[in-house]
């Protein structure tokens, strides 16, 4: 245990970690030094500020210097900037930017939370006045500011991350016509293609102009506006740009006090939160923490993360081993009408770390049809092919994304499988949910995909099917196909038909059944394996298939 804690850093971690400190310990000295003037602010809600959706900048700010002070009876020192750290002394640098003294501050433990700061490319243009980042209450002053006096008409938001995707929303809620450019080929790269294709084709119904596959080259000042220059050659005018590449871990004070850096740029620590000094620990989006999955070292740059490490840091200071069992990066965005939702391992990770894996789609109410305001959310389950365990999930709908996933979260947390899913006892009243929860069917899915139950293909299969050998069985009504269109070359039988016209098949060929989203085509795939056909179910059905060929279908 410690007497004397200084604590470099407030928001999330730092703040977090002076109040348990203090509640474990009524007698240490606790003192925070905070760069900026803000202790403690929602940094997360920035961006629904300047979309005026939070209408008091006050409630932005979730304690201020003078009442976290008095309540926990720390010394906050804010607009103090820690400039080095004297390991060998404990002792920090500190300049305070009030008054420009420089002195130094002695500790017997240190805490560092120094965060993740937005990325600045280096690219013609970047220091223009109105070119915007987004990191904390000043930057965020400055945005508001511009969007109220010139009223902007239109803006380019560079990046389709989590800020990006918050700030179109909210500059689209002042009026603003919003093109974004996106380098990757899609928007939030926590996602799938296919699922994030989804959220794609509801930012178009909203008239966001996206152009992906292509990055900024040069900013170039036009009149009292911007010509942004992008890679391919094509000028994008518009009034202000926001940048948002993604965000780096602050690390500079770490380096230069030789602490060791991971891998990934990220502050290296145990499962304690202890540094490479043992007298230093790291919290927040600065340090490189280990997936519970992968059990690899990553960055994972979310507030819940960072509250927990605080916490955990402050209990091992204060003499309570406490240890930080990693993560599984839960995190949900807003989209307009939409929330697209995930945890734990995509695709690519899976990939790139060789983790055998099969995906389930399914689309669910988000509670009971016959209760007025029920939506269709798509879930993509990810599990181990042997034991069923889960690996990840996505999702993506107008209600009820969040919750399901915050369940997938636990029941990945808990090394749950596929068959734990199909029969996890969930509430359900018509208002909230089904007899049948989303939850459940994607168990029900995988399940079924792990015991043979249903054989399927993915919507990036289909190119390659070699049409002497298979044919694709579209088995919507009538209405659905001259309404919605079909996939090129597929035949067409309704479901409720199909047993009455098996005789028009051919037993040389198997059969790919698809629906809308998957549920009448696996009855389609059942009666034709029992009738002796070769045949598949197309994972997802046309919903997913349209999205991820880029053919739009609006949910």
């Amino acid at each position: 245990m410690t007497n004397k804690l200084v604590i470099v850093g407030g928001v999330a971690g730092g703040a977090t970690a002076a109040a348990r400190a203090r509640r474990l310990n009524e007698n240490a000295q606790i003192i925070v030094l905070e760069r900026g003037p803000y202790i403690s602010f929602a940094n997360c809600g920035l961006p629904y500020y300047i979309g005026e959706v939070i209408k008091k900048r006050q409630d932005l700010l979730v304690t201020d210097a003078e009442s976290f002070s008095k309540r926990y009876n720390v010394d906050v020192r804010a607009n103090s900037e820690v400039l080095d750290v004297d390991r060998d002394n404990r002792q920090v640098v500190v300049f305070n930017r009030e008054t420009g003294e420089q002195y130094r501050e002695s500790y017997g433990k240190l805490i560092v939370s120094p965060g993740a700061e937005p990325i600045r490319p280096s690219f013609e243009g970047v220091d223009l006045d109105n070119v915007f980042t987004l990191r904390n209450i000043p930057d965020t002053d400055r945005i508001k500011a511009y969007v109220d006096e010139n009223k902007p008409k239109r803006a380019v938001v560079v990046g389709g991350g989590f800020i990006g995707l918050e700030m179109i929303e909210n500059l689209v809620f002042r009026g603003v016509q919003i093109t974004m450019v996106e380098k990757m080929d899609q928007v939030m790269p926590p996602l799938d293609y296919e699922m994030a294709a989804l959220v794609q084709a509801h930012m178009i119904e909203k008239k966001v102009d996206c152009r992906f596959g292509d990055g900024v080259a040069a900013l170039k000042q036009n009149g009292a506006g911007i010509t942004v220059q992008t890679e391919s050659g094509h000028g994008i005018d518009c009034d202000m740009v926001i940048l948002s590449i993604g965000v780096r871990p602050e690390t500079g004070l770490a380096r230069k006090a030789g602490l060791a850096i991971g891998n990934s740029g990220g502050i290296c620590v145990d499962d304690t939160l202890r540094t490479s000094d043992p007298h230093i620990y790291a919290v927040g989006d600065a340090v490189e923490i280990r997936h519970r999955l992968t059990g690899k070292p990553v960055l994972i740059p979310l507030a819940g993360p960072a509250n927990k490490q605080g916490r955990i840091a402050a209990d091992n200071v204060m003499g309570r081993l406490s240890v930080f069992r990693g993560t599984i990066g839960t995190s949900a965005v807003q989209v307009f009408e939409h929330t697209a939702a995930s945890v734990g391992l995509n695709e690519k990770t899976l990939k790139a770390e060789n983790i055998a894996y099969t995906a389930a789609y399914t689309h669910s109410g988000s509670h009971a049809g016959y209760y007025p305001g029920a939506e269709t959310m798509a879930v993509k389950l990810l599990f181990s092919p042997g034991t069923g365990r889960l690996l990840g999930a996505q999702a993506v709908g107008k209600v009820g994304v969040d919750k399901r996933i915050d369940v997938l979260a636990t029941a990945i947390y808990a090394g749950l499988t596929v068959f734990d899913l199909e029969e996890l006892d969930l509430c359900y009243a018509p208002p909230y949910g089904s007899a049948k929860d989303p939850v459940n069917m994607a168990g029900y899915v995988g399940a079924n995909l792990i015991k043979k139950d249903l054989e399927k293909i993915n919507w990036d299969e289909v190119a390659g099917l070699d049409p002497e050998k298979t044919v694709l069985l579209d088995v919507r009504s009538k209405i659905e196909v001259r309404t919605s269109g079909t996939i090129d070359g597929a035949v067409h039988i309704p479901v409720d038909e199909l047993r009455d016209r098996m005789g028009e098949l051919d037993k040389n060929k198997t059969y790919v059944a698809y629906c809308a989203v998957g549920m009448r085509s696996y009855l389609a795939y059942k009666m034709l394996i029992q009738h002796g056909f070769s045949a598949a179910n197309l994972a997802g059905g046309f919903r997913t298939y349209l999205a991820a060929t880029e053919k739009i279908l609006l949910m």
